[in-house]
């Protein structure tokens, strides 16, 4: 798995653990085009460096956890990926809004390249990169939200005990129709977008309080 300099290499002490939102990167951040093979191609989806920087305001750790088997597959270098990531953390710092860990799983076992072929533990449903991001960022798993737009997100919430949230953004709306009713695992929470899911956590949140 991969994971950039946002992410602290400390971890924290178990007793002082936080809860955070995980985000799906693409269909819930940008839009879904496919695989996004040139830099053109990434765009934020309306409203998205709202909700994020309204997690910021409530002290919730935002961290994205993506699949990017297009790496893998060969379709873009790791360089676009570095590209298309600083392009999404300056569009949100523009709208005063920041993400505190990005993860990324580049595996695939059809891959081209040998050092991505390989079965991995953090390709999404596997909870490899939620426990990497928990393990650095002092996050408690079971107190977080994933949110996503496919059903590989929220097995993945699922199977490490946080609450999941479907956004009908992206594949979402489909997944919802023709995927979701056949699956044992169901979201917490459907939201149009991520401002809803947002605000839906944060009042979640509140209540706790």
């Amino acid at each position: 798995m991969m994971t950039d300099q946002l992410a602290s290499s400390k971890a924290t002490d178990p007793t002082t653990r936080r809860p955070a939102v995980f985000l799906d990167r693409d269909g819930t951040i940008n839009e879904q085009m496919g695989y996004i093979n040139h830099i053109t191609r990434f765009h934020l989806l309306p409203g998205v460096g709202q909700a994020i920087r309204s997690l910021n305001q409530a002290g919730l750790p935002v961290a994205v956890v993506t699949n990017q088997s297009g790496l893998a597959r060969g379709y873009f270098p790791e360089s676009l990926l570095d590209e298309v990531h600083e392009k999404m953390r300056r569009q949100l710092a523009l709208e005063g809004a920041r993400i505190d860990g990005l993860y990324i799983c580049p595996h695939h076992p059809e891959a081209k390249e040998e050092r991505f072929r390989l079965a991995c533990n953090c390709r999404k449903p596997k909870t490899g990169l939620l426990e990497q991001a928990a393990a650095e960022l002092g996050l408690d798993l079971a107190r977080s939200y994933m949110v996503g737009d496919r059903w590989s997100d929220l097995r993945c919430g699922a199977a490490v005990g946080a609450t999941t949230v479907l956004v009908l953004t992206g594949y979402g709306r489909g997944d919802a129709c023709y995927i979701g009713p056949t699956q044992p695992v169901q979201p917490h929470y459907v939201a149009e977008d991520l401002q809803d899911a947002v605000q839906w956590i944060l009042a979640r949140e509140s209540k706790k309080s």
